[in-house]
């Protein structure tokens, strides 16, 4: 594993990288994302519903296959909401 990747590891996607408290927040719900670019990150999925959770998620980062302004796209594992797999980039 490499430096970047190692920083990126428990993060939560969506927050400043120099976020002054980086790791998960007590009484949220997170998914762990689990290959691809966003690999590590934890998404939070706070008040989500079952339905948004089974649609998965498109997220933005230009550490994809498209750069700036691509996409990555996550679903939920079967059986294990709490851990999103990666099913491909997207422009």
């Amino acid at each position: 594993m490499d430096r970047d990747e190692e920083l990126l590891r428990g993060r939560i996607y969506g927050e400043e990288h120099d976020h002054p408290r980086p790791g998960p927040k007590p009484g949220r719900v997170y998914a762990q994302l689990v290959g691809g670019p966003l690999d590590g990150l934890l998404l939070d999925i706070t008040g989500w519903t079952a339905d948004e959770i089974r649609t998965g998620a498109v997220l933005q980062t230009e550490l994809g296959r498209f750069g700036a302004g691509g996409r990555a796209l996550y679903d939920p594992r079967p059986g294990e909401s709490t851990r999103w797999d990666w099913s491909g980039d997207t422009p």
